[in-house]
Order: structure tokens, then sequence, then C-alpha cells
């Protein structure tokens, strides 16, 4: 307990001192997990939705691919976006391995399933005669896909909180393509895991509850969104 209480009293000190290398490390926390959800939600919105309203030979293999691509394992992640992105890799020419814009890599493709999966689940749910209607009146498919994702928006902003969620806690990948490099490549992630390593536990308690509550943050803000939303 006295570590913990440690740690509650270092990460108060940190942000009252406005400590210039944990303003650093959380802002480039969120720059890094806010663009990989956002390119998750450009890639997995239209994809889930395709999936979901589609009829095509194989449907059940990529919807079981994304389904399992919902639990796929940092690690994993990391080692094949490390492989690609190694001065010998297909993409090495890139020079992008240990760069912020790796770890958006390796985040975005945590990301993308996840919020493809949530996007499916949602629109699939909506009453298929809610799209028969549409178009015996005369929708056209776009103002039809439209109608579909105001419909699934709540659950959508769901499916936005689980991809940020989902990336903004992960270190495996992070670590692995970004490095931990200091002033460059340091997130709240591998920064506390750092800390641990060195045994320094109240700078790793007060970094996770930073972490914790930025998590919060972010995810009450959309909550708001979402619950402002709701039908009456």
């Amino acid at each position: 307990m006295d570590l913990i209480w440690e740690g509650i009293q270092q990460a108060i000190l940190l942000m009252l001192h406005r400590d210039a290398e944990m303003i650093r490390v959380t802002l480039l926390s969120i720059q890094v997990s806010g663009v990989a959800t956002l390119i998750s939600v450009l890639v997995g919105v239209p994809l889930g939705t395709y999936l979901a309203l589609a009829s095509f030979r194989g449907r059940g293999f990529f919807l079981t691919l994304v389904n399992t691509g919902m639990g796929l394992p940092p690690v994993v992640v990391g080692l094949f976006v490390s492989i690609m992105l190694w001065r010998s890799g297909p993409f090495g020419f890139l020079h992008l391995l240990y760069t912020p814009a790796a770890m958006v890599v390796a985040q975005g493709i945590i990301a993308s399933p996840i919020v493809t999966g949530i996007t499916t689940a949602a629109i699939g749910q909506i009453n298929p005669r809610l799209r028969l209607q549409m178009l015996g009146l005369g929708a056209s498919y776009w103002q039809l896909l439209w109608v579909l994702l105001r419909e699934a928006r709540l659950p959508l902003l769901a499916a936005v909180m689980a991809g940020f969620g989902g990336v903004i806690s992960e270190i495996g990948a992070s670590l692995m393509v970004g490095g931990n490099v200091m002033g460059q490549t340091r997130v709240l992630t591998t920064a506390t895991a750092m800390e641990t390593g060195r045994g320094n536990f109240g700078m790793a308690i007060a970094l996770s509850i930073i972490l914790l509550l930025l998590a919060y943050t972010v995810n009450m803000a959309l909550t708001i969104i979402q619950q402002r939303n709701r039908l009456p």
C-alpha cells in the first residue's frame, strides 16, 4: 500500500509541476493512439458495413478472420510489423522502424479488426425491414448507408472507444516497433514498463495513474457524446 500511495503522490506532483518528460510522453501517447484509432475507423467502418450488408462466397471466412483479429496479440503484430519495416524487409527503405509512424501502423493494425467487428455487429442488428422500406421509398444506396450509419451511431461510438482502449493500453507492439527511445518513441505504457524494470515502482504507478486518467477522460468524452445521441 505504501508503494501505491507513493505513486499517487508522485503522479500528483508530476502533474502539478508539469513535468516536461511526462507531458511529452503523454502527448505522444495521445498522438500515436489517436491517429491509429482514426485510421482504424476509416478502415473498419466501411469494411464492417460492407461485411454486414454484402452477401458473397467466403463471407463467413472473412467474418471469422475479423473476429479472430479482435483478439490479435500485440506482440504478434509487433513482430510482423518489425519484419516488414526492418532495413532488409519489404518496406525497409521507408526507414520507419523505431519511429512514431511505425507505432501508428502497429496500433492501427490492432484497432482495425476491433472497429470492423463491432461495426459489422452494429449494422447487422438493424432490422432488415428498414433497408427494404428505404429501398421501397426510392432511396439511393448512399442514402441507405447514411440512414443505417445514423441508426447504428451509438454502437459505432462504442467501436471507437473499444479501438482507442485497445491501443492506448497496449505495450508489446509499441515496444517492439518503437523501441522506447527517450524523446522520440517513449509513450506511457513503455515508460511504465521501463520504470517497473528498474524497480522504480513509484514512478511506474504514477505513469499508470496518468494513463488511466487519460483513458478515462477520452472515454468519458465519447460517452457523453454517445448518451446525448440516445433516443428518448
